[in-house]
């Protein structure tokens, strides 16, 4: 969330840094400086009113203490008090109609970042085959590890189903990122719930703006949570921290919900876009002055998993106007797919400030007794299935077998490769 201190000193600025994104919210903007506007006028007034409220209740105790008639005070004190009331439930709509419009702004560009996405670095080799690689899907149903047709039948399209070695690698790569994030890079694993309440959608940025590509329960109104991001922030919801405690570093597995309501017709085909999928999630909690570094290190912590896995990969800076709602500066991980002959995004490593932190208040104490809003950021660490499908396309052989990375064989049963079933002996 936006401060609203910050509107009120800079609307052009404000308005010209959302610009970069490409959307025109000037008039957001203004609907909000009016709103502002209006309930510091009423709020002027309450308190007006509660001081003419505490000079009457003075009053009618110096009555009744000298016995005198305190009638006519009394019945002006109803009028003060029905006045306030009034006044008050103004003062809260306003608020909340405030609140309203603040919770639909996306985030302010970091100054760093520029309009555009730049190509930073290339990592490891993109291999040279001496055949066509097929697409993980189709390999995948040669090799007897993906069922696209059984998942249609049970839950409709753009849904996995995991047969066989298939479980295994998923579950192989799931246990070496979590074993690697929480033994050499310190964090404390979370295994947190799956489903829970709009405040908590709200409190990181999916709510409300992105709320129809979320799964709701009618009954309970509780969602299905789209990324392990959202209940791993809320945990320092409503906290005051010690700059000590900081930072904090969870990870989590979780399977993710997404109705990707906004994308008929895209990568319809393999487990590049489902409604269902399963991400090793980072996310740090930092103090001000840390939160740049910190980012800097989270994106490192995400990259050496594609470097013991050997995969080809590049990473990108995010433009401006490619970036995520609550964003203020990204870096994406993007994976060579020869199968595809593409690169394909497998995380998003994002700095959002202290934006997350203002709609959770979530804050610390600094060493000086100020208390400041901690910065969140998370990272993709990483996206399972695409990690998956790399895997399929860039270890295959001429035989359509896969080769298993060294750094998954021990999560394998010690298994080198995944064979074709009608090879295996």
């Amino acid at each position: 969330m936006i401060d609203i201190n910050e509107i009120r000193k800079n609307s052009s600025g404000i308005i010209a840094s959302l610009a970069k994104r490409g959307e025109d919210l000037s008039d957001k903007i203004e609907k909000i400086k009016k709103l502002d506007e209006a309930w510091r006028t009423d709020l002027l007034e309450m308190e007006e009113i509660r001081r003419e409220k505490n000079t009457v209740s003075d009053e009618i105790g110096k009555l009744k203490r000298n016995g005198s008639d305190a009638s006519e005070m009394i019945e002006q004190m109803q009028k003060v008090s029905a006045r306030e009331k009034e006044i008050k439930k103004k003062v809260d709509e306003s608020r909340a109609a405030i609140n309203q419009e603040l919770l639909l702004l996306p985030n302010i560009p970091d100054d760093s970042v520029t309009a555009g996405n730049k190509v930073l670095r290339e990592q490891g080799e993109q291999k040279k085959y001496d055949f066509e690689v097929l697409p993980h899907w189709e390999a995948g149903k040669i090799l007897n590890i993906l069922d696209f047709e059984k998942a249609a039948v049970l839950s409709g399209s753009q849904f996995p189903l995991l047969c066989g070695d298939g479980a295994l690698l998923e579950r192989a790569l799931i246990n070496f990122m979590l074993d690697v994030h929480i033994e050499k890079h310190g964090y404390l694993e979370i295994m947190p719930p799956y489903l829970v309440r709009e405040e908590t959608m709200i409190g990181t940025g999916k709510f409300p703006k992105f709320s129809e590509e979320s799964y709701m329960t009618v009954k309970d109104g509780l969602c299905l949570i789209p990324t392990a991001e959202v209940p791993l922030v809320n945990l320092v919801r409503d906290k005051i921290l010690s700059k000590d405690e900081l930072p904090l570093k969870y990870a989590a597995f979780t399977s993710c919900f997404r109705r990707e309501a906004g994308s008929h017709g895209l990568d319809t085909k393999g487990l590049i876009r489902n409604h269902q999928f399963n991400k090793v999630e980072l996310v740090n909690i930092t103090n001000q002055e840390e939160s740049g570094r910190a980012h800097e290190q989270l994106l490192a912590e995400s990259e050496e998993i594609l470097k013991l896995l050997q995969l080809p990969y590049r990473v990108l800076e995010l433009g401006s106007d490619d970036m995520g709602f609550a964003a203020a500066k990204t870096y994406d991980l993007e994976v060579w797919m020869p199968g595809e002959k593409k690169w394909r995004e497998v995380s998003s490593c994002s700095n959002c400030l202290d934006f997350q932190a203002r709609r959770i208040n979530a804050r610390y104490r600094s060493p000086e007794g100020d208390i400041l809003f901690v910065h969140t950021l998370n990272s993709s660490g990483l996206a399972v299935g695409r990690i998956f499908a790399a895997i399929v396309e860039n270890f295959q052989t001429d035989e359509i077998n896969v080769k298993i990375p060294e750094a998954l064989q021990s999560y394998m049963k010690g298994r080198k490769r995944i064979k074709r079933p009608d090879t295996v002996k």
